[in-house]
């Protein structure tokens, strides 16, 4: 390609939502703040780049979900455009699995034709070696805690905390209970309590979203640890595609993070609930933590002080099972902070806090992380040098 031709290059980025899955309800979005400085930064910068988001179904398979990306792209890029694929959670696997060479997708379009104008990939906190958790919401008692996981995080995101009467029952939901059947009335009169405070058109979304969660739930067990070790040895990387990753780990519950949450109720039981969805992402046995290359250990030890346990987490995704390709920020924070949804009200929109995590991230970390994240997608010469090294 000419010089000329490099000049006229534009760039479509895409975003990509995790396994709580919506992209939008109504005017409630999942990666509002990242959007909105992607394009500040882009701008400020002189890049002509569009910000897109991938409508994915929240728990549908992992050939389902990147099939959606493959159609996204088709949909919208542009005649002289390149693509960056940008993944939360489940959505850095995802972009993975669309872009491998080859691949067998569930969709009539030229699979190779769009994955071929793709120029990097980069996992958001995603489990790109599997998550612990995911096994333990296989059950009927964890998918529905996935469901009002789902459901609390549109409530805490829209309205920046969850009512007293609601976290009385996510506490008895939690407890020992004596059957399925009172379960299930908790889980209904939870569920109902909280849908009651949305409008009718978001409440519709939301409720949406909750019957694709509980109809198809494929994706859980293909994100234990042992299904993602099968997809590590079958899915390969593009030549002339860079993947990189930005890893988060989370405060580990105990006295010091619950006396951080303060005297409030309404805090104490978030993180509550925090403490048990840490530990059983926790569960990953010593000595089978996924493997790291020098450079990655050097980005992890420079980051925490020591390589992370196999049990460090953000509170969903183990810390090294995020670890993919270049290490483009090592952070400490939880699962969706880094995408924006940490304590922080007064900006505009305001940043309402997922979890009670006392972890302490930041506007100012949000903005070095994703500074660096545009830096390694869009910079052309390192991208045109990886591609280089890629095809000698």
């Amino acid at each position: 390609m000419s010089v000329r031709g490099r000049r006229r290059e534009r760039h479509a980025i895409y975003l990509i939502p995790g396994f709580f899955g919506f992209a939008n309800l109504g005017r409630l979005r999942y990666f509002v703040h990242v959007d909105q400085l992607l394009r500040e930064r882009c701008a400020e910068r002189g890049i002509e780049a569009r910000v897109h988001v991938v409508h994915t179904h929240p728990t549908a398979s992992l050939p389902a979900r990147a099939a959606l990306v493959i159609e996204t792209l088709a949909r919208t890029l542009g005649r002289n455009e390149v693509a960056h694929l940008i993944g939360h959670s489940t959505g850095g696997v995802d972009a993975r699995l669309a872009t491998a060479p080859d691949v067998r997708l569930p969709t009539d379009l030229d699979v190779e034709r769009w994955a071929g104008r793709v120029r990097s990939v980069v996992g958001i906190s995603s489990p790109q070696h599997g998550t612990p958790l995911a096994a333990a919401l296989t059950t009927r008692r964890g998918q529905d805690l996935l469901a009002l996981l789902s459901l609390a995080t549109s409530y805490l995101l829209r309205f920046g905390h969850l009512p007293l009467s609601a976290l009385v029952n996510f506490a008895a939901f939690f407890a020992p209970s004596e059957s399925e059947r009172s379960d299930g009335n908790l889980f209904d009169d939870l569920s109902k309590r909280l849908l009651a405070d949305f409008s009718l058109t978001r409440r519709r979304a939301v409720a949406r979203l909750l019957r694709e969660v509980s109809e198809d739930q494929s994706l859980l067990l293909q994100l234990t640890p042992e299904a993602m070790n099968l997809f590590d040895a079958t899915v390969h990387e593009r030549p002339g595609v860079r993947y990189g990753c930005v890893v988060a780990r989370s405060r580990p519950p105990g006295l010091a993070t619950a006396l951080s949450a303060g005297f409030d109720a309404g805090a104490q039981a978030i993180h509550a609930i925090y403490a048990v969805i840490y530990q059983a992402s926790a569960q990953t046995p010593a000595g089978s933590a996924p493997p790291a290359d020098a450079a990655q250990r050097r980005a992890l030890r420079r980051a925490y002080g020591k390589l992370p346990s196999p049990g460090a987490n953000d509170g969903i995704v183990p810390t090294r099972s995020q670890v993919y390709g270049r290490v483009i920020a090592a952070v400490r924070a939880d699962h969706l902070d880094v995408i924006g949804h940490f304590n922080d009200p007064r900006t505009d929109p305001p940043h309402f806090d997922w979890l009670t995590t006392g972890t302490g991230f930041s506007r100012a970390h949000f903005e070095t992380v994703w500074g660096r994240v545009l830096d390694f997608a869009l910079e052309p010469a390192a991208q045109r040098r990886e591609a280089k090294r890629k095809s000698a």
